[in-house]
């Protein structure tokens, strides 16, 4: 297996450490996450340019990549929800268009072809993972506040400001998770027609 599936590999295996660390409630917990998250999130942007650079693009990474990048991103906003840090309406969107890709993509591959990521794909992933990475960064900030026993008042303000901002950046990383997979069913249509 070469380095860029690796790194594939590496991130679904940080991803229930990263949930673990979002469900389990221990001082800090949320900045454990945003480690692990950042560390897998670190894997996705490497394993492209290492087979890009070093021409080891295989079937394997076009296909586990970005399945790597699903269970990533939605394990991490299917425990926002649980922890109530957002709205399930934005999540159960963007699990139907990952169903949806995953569905084309399997159809394809029942023929003998692999359906790469394309540009929306990536766009999408982006403001996904930038979204999750900066609700962490405010829900740490409420843990430290906590933690140095900051009044409760001051603590709530803030976790109200931070929900409606959480809110925003997941809209924003769904109106992008609406677009991409609109634009990958018209571009993959054909296998679509062929049911």
């Amino acid at each position: 297996m070469n380095l860029p599936n690796k790194l594939t590999l590496g991130r679904i295996i940080l991803t229930p450490f990263m949930v673990a660390a979002l469900l389990i409630d221990f001082p800090m917990h949320t900045a454990l996450a945003l480690l692990l998250f950042a560390a897998a999130s670190l894997t996705d942007m490497l394993d492209g340019k290492i087979a890009r650079k070093n021409n080891l693009i295989t079937d394997f990474g076009k296909f586990a990549d970005p399945l790597a990048d699903k269970i990533l991103v939605l394990a991490a906003l299917l425990c926002f929800v649980q922890n109530g840090w957002c709205d399930c309406v934005a999540v159960i969107i963007v699990l139907f268009r990952e169903f949806t890709v995953t569905s084309i993509r399997l159809i394809a591959a029942a023929k003998g072809e692999v359906i790469a990521a394309n540009i929306f794909g990536k766009i999408k992933t982006v403001t996904q993972m930038s979204a999750i990475i900066l609700i962490m960064v405010m829900q740490s900030v409420l843990d430290l506040l906590a933690l140095l026993g900051v009044e409760p008042g001051t603590i709530l303000t803030l976790d109200t400001a931070f929900f409606i901002a959480g809110e925003i950046l997941v809209w924003i990383s769904t109106v992008f998770a609406i677009i991409s997979g609109i634009v990958y069913v018209f571009q993959n249509r054909k296998f679509i027609s062929e049911i």
